[in-house]
């Protein structure tokens, strides 16, 4: 059975890191109050593919999703007409925030839901308070109505740039999505169907990625393994390599005069890989 991370790799987000715990946490918490992640980290938006991957991976029914900064968010499936009284007097449609809680209040009631509050930075802080109130009491009010959360059901995950309104924070489970992979993986050669001869170029991309300060995923390093064998042949190209396939590879970083060193070593090992292959070939 696949594991969280492989399913969410499926889903859109990967990473060497591994977030089952915390989603159990959330997941299997008290249900007094809406179970509520918290969705911290310098990854810019690798925050929304985090979230949107997890709604995925869980295979919730129903997954919701307003972004705060959306000048015109879509439309919802059913547009509810301005009301109006008996003196003609007409009140404005409801808003994004109202239409997309109330409607996921709707569906927990009889299926799981995720509901994803993206950018919330950009929130008027009154919404923040509506927020923590709909946590602690399980209910959205519009207008004076009120739309009941089934907390068993519906499941919040909350993303902003800038600290959370601290009641809002205390009522959540916080988690760490990173530009890059935190967790260091060690590959091996027959992962990828190499053999020992491999074992060289292996340890120099280890050195590498570490003096670079960076993770790469599996799919990552396959890609530049790839590259290595097809195409990479001088420095320059192995720069070019690791920039076009590791999320976490910038431009200053890769450009290092202290890295010359580890980037040669690489590269010599690469032709010495393919050197050794070739005689093979040519020994058969």
């Amino acid at each position: 059975m696949p594991s969280l991370r492989e399913k969410m790799a499926q889903c859109g987000f990967e990473s060497n890191d591994d977030y089952e715990f915390q989603v159990r946490c959330v997941l299997e918490g008290p249900t007094r109050m809406l179970r509520t992640l918290a969705i911290e980290g310098d990854g810019e938006r690798r925050k929304t593919a985090f979230a949107t991957a997890l709604a995925r991976a869980l295979e919730f029914p129903h997954c919701l999703y307003l972004d705060f900064t959306e000048a015109h968010p879509a439309l919802p499936e059913v547009i509810l007409p301005p009301s109006q009284d008996e003196l003609g007097r007409t009140e404005p449609p409801i808003d994004a925030l109202d239409q997309k809680v109330s409607e996921a209040c709707a569906q927990s009631e009889g299926e799981p839901t995720v509901l994803i509050l993206d950018q919330l930075q950009a929130a008027d802080f009154r919404e923040h308070i509506r927020i923590h109130r709909l946590i602690a009491d399980c209910f959205w009010e519009v207008r004076g109505g009120r739309y009941f959360a089934n907390p068993r059901h519906l499941l919040l995950f909350l993303i902003s740039e800038t600290p959370l309104y601290h009641a809002i924070q205390k009522a959540s489970f916080r988690v760490w999505v990173g530009r890059v992979s935190e967790q260091q993986i060690a590959y091996a050669p027959a992962e990828f169907g190499l053999g020992a001869e491999a074992l060289p170029l292996f340890g120099a991309l280890a050195e590498l990625f570490q003096a670079l300060g960076t993770a790469p995923t599996r799919s990552e390093f396959e890609h530049i393994l790839t590259d290595l064998q097809l195409h990479v042949r001088t420095v320059e190209h192995l720069r070019l390599s690791l920039y076009g396939r590791a999320e976490g590879v910038t431009r200053e970083s890769i450009a290092q005069p202290s890295l010359i060193g580890p980037l040669q070593a690489v590269v010599t090992a690469t032709q010495d890989l393919l050197l050794s292959d070739h005689i093979e070939v040519r020994g058969d």
